[in-house]
């Protein structure tokens, strides 16, 4: 068996795209119910280097990563940044996955020069901690490469060719998505910043108040960046405790609580985002059932539960809408996940199950209750029919 040190060793070896790709890879694998046996400790180590900027240390004491000159070029990116799938829709975000090929793309083939010369000035005032420097060449940079992402997405031609070369880099459909929305968040950077800083530090409580100072500041937004509200929205919910009542700031503005109504305002994105999290924690369930962490997918069906019946009771006529579509082609994703796993517990092994949802089907937290049931009342079972053998 390879040990912890021979892997480290040879992701080492591997250039910073392809580690990137791995990653990628690995992800999607795990995602789809298919991970490979023996994965679990090089994904471990790939996502401390690409998701949490740290490097695991021999004594498993995560290390500080020196600050390099790209980690401070995507500084405005990183309250946007999300982790999943590339074939999963991300409303107002930009996936992690994305950032080492869109850099190898910057430095390799868009202004290889420019940022060669970005790079080493970049070393030289990181390792003299000269801060104000620093923000100085960080937004001359930034600002030079919305210019030229401007001119070269801004044509057919150019934004195909962009699309090519990237493919050389990653293997992510999702990537040529995230370069786009990058330029919008780095063209718009100072007013999103202002933005976020006018927010609350977190917002516990969603209360009408609190709904009515964050619509004040949203609308106050979309005036002059109406596209880039996404984004806006998107730091709204980091914000949340309870993510879903995002669709609170939809529901507040509109002309009425009907979905055709509420479809027809700014805020209605909203809605898109809190059904981009519904599809997040699907994806993580399918993980947590696939590796038989019970209460983990119990607490992820509460939340899915939880955000269910918070659209339909915000929502009139949700049903109708493709929002409404959207949601009951993944619950009844869920749903199956949920069934197949129950189907797995002999049929004697019976429970009630706990409450139902909306549609009279038994809420998804109360079926992982009865499979967590199940599953202990099989092992009492059998170390019963043992202890009867055995006597």
């Amino acid at each position: 068996m390879i040990g912890p040190d021979k892997i480290e060793e040879y992701l080492q070896r591997l250039p910073t795209t392809a580690r990137s790709n791995l990653l990628t890879e690995l992800e999607r694998l795990e995602v789809c119910g298919a991970a490979l046996a023996g994965s679990a400790d090089i994904l471990e180590k790939l996502r401390a280097e690409f998701r949490k900027g740290e490097l695991p240390q021999k004594s498993g004491q995560p290390q500080k990563r020196v600050a390099n000159p790209s980690r401070y070029f995507f500084t405005p990116l990183e309250p946007l940044l999300v982790n999943g799938a590339a074939e999963h829709a991300h409303s107002g975000r930009i996936l992690r996955g994305s950032l080492a090929p869109i850099w190898e793309w910057i430095t390799k083939d868009l202004l290889p020069t420019m940022a060669r010369d970005y790079e080493s000035e970049m070393k030289r005032l990181i390792a003299a901690d000269n801060q104000g420097e620093i923000k100085q060449v960080v937004g001359t940079f930034q600002t030079k490469i919305v210019k030229y992402l401007e001119s070269t997405l801004g044509s057919p031609d150019g934004a195909e060719q962009t699309r090519i070369k990237l493919a050389t880099y990653t293997a992510s459909h999702a990537v040529y998505g995230d370069l786009a929305k990058m330029m919008r968040v780095l063209r718009t950077r100072d007013i999103l910043a202002k933005f976020s800083e006018a927010l609350p530090a977190a917002i516990d409580k969603f209360d009408d108040a609190r709904v009515a100072q964050v619509a004040q500041l949203l609308d106050g937004f979309t005036k002059n960046n109406a596209e880039e509200l996404a984004f806006a929205m998107a730091l709204v919910a980091t914000r949340l405790k309870t993510p879903w009542q995002l669709i609170r700031l939809t529901t507040r503005l509109a002309p009425s609580k009907n979905a055709a109504d509420i479809a027809a305002t700014p805020n209605a994105i909203a809605v898109a985002m809190v059904l981009d999290q519904l599809d997040d924690k699907r994806l993580a369930l399918r993980v947590a059932l696939k590796n038989e962490r019970v209460l983990v997918a119990k607490e992820l069906l509460t939340e899915i539960d939880a955000t269910e019946t918070a659209l339909h009771a915000h929502i009139d006529r949700l049903d109708e809408s493709d929002w409404g579509k959207r949601l009951r082609n993944l619950m009844d994703q869920i749903n199956a996940m949920v069934q197949a796993e129950v189907s797995r517990f002999p049929d004697k092994v019976d429970h009630i199950l706990a409450s139902r949802g909306l549609h009279g089907h038994p809420s998804l937290a109360g079926r992982l209750t009865s499979l967590a049931w199940k599953g202990r009342d099989a092992v009492s079972d059998g170390a019963a029919y043992c202890k009867k053998l055995i006597g």
